[in-house]
């Protein structure tokens, strides 16, 4: 299979460029910085410039792969970022830059491989979204929207596309030792310094550094695996797990009250 993978310069698009590349498929990996991706050719993944905030760059990162392969099988929609900090201080560019990464990036690039896929009568979608957009975390207000949409644009996919025999499918990690949490902190005490949610914002992102620093979280290869299920399986799930704690955070929301959800995330940030 032709397989295009995004944000696959570090992290889990990095683990799962080499993955699929493994397991005999052509693999495109796709970056905005191309030369971290060096040691992927290695494994014959061939690294592409990518920018899911530009149009030209998304648009000639797809025209390059049909201009060779004659088609995309699998799209990974792997990148995306974290940006942590209160609704009150996150200014609206930023709020508006998470949203054009982690959703009209995604959405535009999937628009962008559906014309062939649908030629070619088969194709698979991969949205990499998280636990965090199906459950909520103070804090994490814009980077939960940015979530909550990509499930809602799945689900939809799901059903239009079906008739085309292409699949859509949901990757919903929870923990994952990478520097995701690390930045995400940063950004969290960056956004929140001298304002009245300091406090509480210092305490939740030390909770993140001491989780993502330690040996707690599932590795980024565990998530790879559960790609790698999705593209292969002749029948995938509509929603993959892995990770540490997805399925126990998923399983405490929908049995909590909203009440006893409310008070235990007030536990967790109170300074």
């Amino acid at each position: 299979m032709i397989i295009l993978v995004t944000g696959a310069s570090s992290g889990i698009g990095y683990e799962s460029a080499i993955l699929l590349a493994k397991k005999g498929h052509k693999v495109y990996g796709a970056a905005r910085r191309v030369e971290r991706m060096e040691a992927l050719k290695e494994y014959g993944v061939v690294p592409l410039s990518l920018d899911v905030t530009s149009e030209d760059s998304m648009q000639a990162c797809v025209a390059d792969i049909l201009a060779v392969e004659g088609r995309i099988d699998v799209l990974v929609n792997n990148a995306g970022y974290g940006y942590f900090g209160a609704i009150e201080n996150v200014t609206m560019a930023e709020a508006r830059r998470q949203l054009e990464v982690n959703v009209f990036g995604l959405a535009r690039l999937t628009q962008l491989v559906l014309p062939s896929m649908r030629e070619h009568g088969s194709g698979r979608i991969v949205n990499v979204s998280s636990v965090a957009g199906r459950v909520v975390l103070p804090f994490g207000g814009w980077y939960h929207v940015s979530k909550y949409s990509v499930e809602a644009l799945s689900d939809a996919l799901r059903v239009e596309l079906k008739p085309f025999g292409i699949d859509v499918v949901l990757i919903e990690p929870g923990g994952i030792g990478t520097d995701w949490g690390i930045i995400a902190a940063d950004h969290l005490e960056e956004s929140c310094k001298d304002t009245p949610y300091a406090a509480s914002a210092e305490k939740e992102a030390r909770l993140m550094r001491f989780a993502y620093s330690g040996k707690y979280l599932a590795r980024p290869t565990c998530v790879s695996r559960a790609i790698g299920k999705a593209v292969t399986a002749r029948h995938p799930r509509h929603r993959y797990h892995p990770g540490t704690g997805s399925r126990f955070l998923l399983w405490l929301h929908a049995i909590l009250p909203v009440r006893w959800w409310d008070a235990l995330m007030r536990l967790a940030v109170k300074a």
